[in-house]
């Protein structure tokens, strides 16, 4: 059964603004499964996974869009870039919006290629797995931020999400929404797939084993500060090779790196970003987790469900189609740390992630560090944990349950 998702409004209105759309997202998070149910047959699909496709591409670009003429759909792009010259030049002579729609994996060179290539012609889309909203079919596709008008919208549309270790276990890819589907084989063919076919034409064969490590490595960090070196230590490899793996994951959809809050803060400021998983299901797996009663009684429940929080957080902004730049965290070399700011109209607003089910205003005593900061105002902050109902600890502080988001 296809879930609807809640990208297609953004994706609608930007197919009326730009000559091309570029639909970006790591692997089975759904990027083919939606262009085929909801752009077909107002455009011809060609899947780049054909070899007989995939040779005129690579081979003769010119030949290829006349076989196939405008409007088409092009799935896994990143498989043949140089189209991406004869895209242009298919755009600049056409009036017509939203003529090409390209689909792909983030491969590590193709977000830098369209962008160079395409240069204020083409809209870059990123799609992540499923959200819970997408999940439990909730009518309300606003992007996440504590105020109290966004509190007011979200309690009428509220739905209570039975069984949240279960989904924070088993992830978000829309093919596990299927219970039937069993949940190790596929993310064995995940990680499979993911190496071969994402990873195997920038590394070495031989470093295939260690890129494996590194990534088991690096589940076993989330929502903690990127340390290289201690990775490199871990995986046996060199510390810039670390920092390329790790843009690697980082432009395949698979991780994302949380900058840390610095503007207009003291040099106490830490600088380091921290590491989250967009499928908590894809951590589980790495980190050999095989059920939800493991990942919940953990010793890294807490960073699991902080990374779990986040995830979702940023899905409302892509499925919303707005930047996610402007989600920070902040931390001090007096550990004072807010696990989420998000900045807005030079306001912040403070975040703190906690699994417990019983919230108090303690947790927020790292609000105020915010108010320092010149030329910014500090808006409502809140407390996202397993609570069941909203409830105003301070004046400008909220607990909210996870369904707020």
């Amino acid at each position: 059964m296809y879930i609807n998702r809640h990208i297609l409004p953004y994706v609608s209105r930007m197919k009326n603004q730009f000559r091309v759309l570029l639909i970006t997202g790591s692997r089975q998070v759904g990027k083919s499964t939606f262009i085929k149910e909801k752009l077909l047959p107002e455009y011809e699909y060609v899947t780049l996974d054909d070899f007989t496709e995939l040779s005129l591409a690579q081979n003769d670009p010119a030949l290829f869009f006349k076989n196939h003429p405008l409007p088409v759909i092009i799935d896994e792009v990143q498989r043949a870039p140089d189209l991406f010259l004869q895209i242009k030049l298919l755009a600049d002579n056409s009036k017509e919006r939203g003529q090409i729609i390209l689909t792909g994996s983030q491969s590590y060179r193709l977000l830098s290629k369209a962008a160079d290539t395409l240069a204020g012609r083409v809209c870059i889309i990123n799609m992540a797995a499923l959200s819970l909203r997408e999940k439990f079919s909730i009518d309300f596709n606003t992007e996440f931020l504590p105020t109290v008008d966004y509190i007011e919208r979200r309690k009428k549309s509220l739905i209570t999400y039975d069984n949240l270790w279960n989904h924070i276990w088993r992830g978000s890819m829309p093919e596990l929404a299927d219970d039937s589907i069993e949940w190790e084989p596929f993310y064995r063919s995940y990680i499979r797939t993911y190496l071969d076919r994402d990873v195997a034409d920038i590394i070495t064969a031989k470093n295939l084993v260690k890129f494996h490590n590194f990534m088991q490595c690096i589940a076993a960090r989330v929502g903690e500060l990127f340390n290289a070196e201690s990775l490199a230590r871990d995986v046996g490899v060199t510390s810039k090779t670390i920092a390329e793996w790790t843009s690697i994951l980082e432009s395949s959809g698979v991780i994302r790196l949380l900058q840390p809050y610095e503007k207009n803060v003291s040099n106490r400021a830490v600088k380091t970003p921290k590491i989250y998983f967009m499928d908590t299901g894809l951590v589980c797996f790495l980190v050999g987790w095989t059920s939800a009663q493991v990942a919940m009684n953990g010793a890294m429940a807490g960073g699991l469900f902080e990374n779990f929080v986040v995830s979702e957080i940023i899905k409302s902004y892509y499925n919303a189609g707005h930047e996610t730049e402007k989600i920070y965290f902040y931390r001090d070399k007096d550990k004072r740390e807010i696990d989420l700011i998000i900045e807005k109209d030079n306001i912040l607003y403070p975040i703190e992630i906690k699994k417990s089910a019983r919230p108090g205003i303690e947790m927020a005593k790292h609000f105020s560090v915010l108010s320092k900061i010149a030329g910014l105002s500090v808006g409502q902050g809140c407390i996202i944990c397993q609570c069941d109902k909203s409830l105003y600890l301070r004046d400008d502080v909220v607990a909210l349950p996870i369904e707020y988001i």
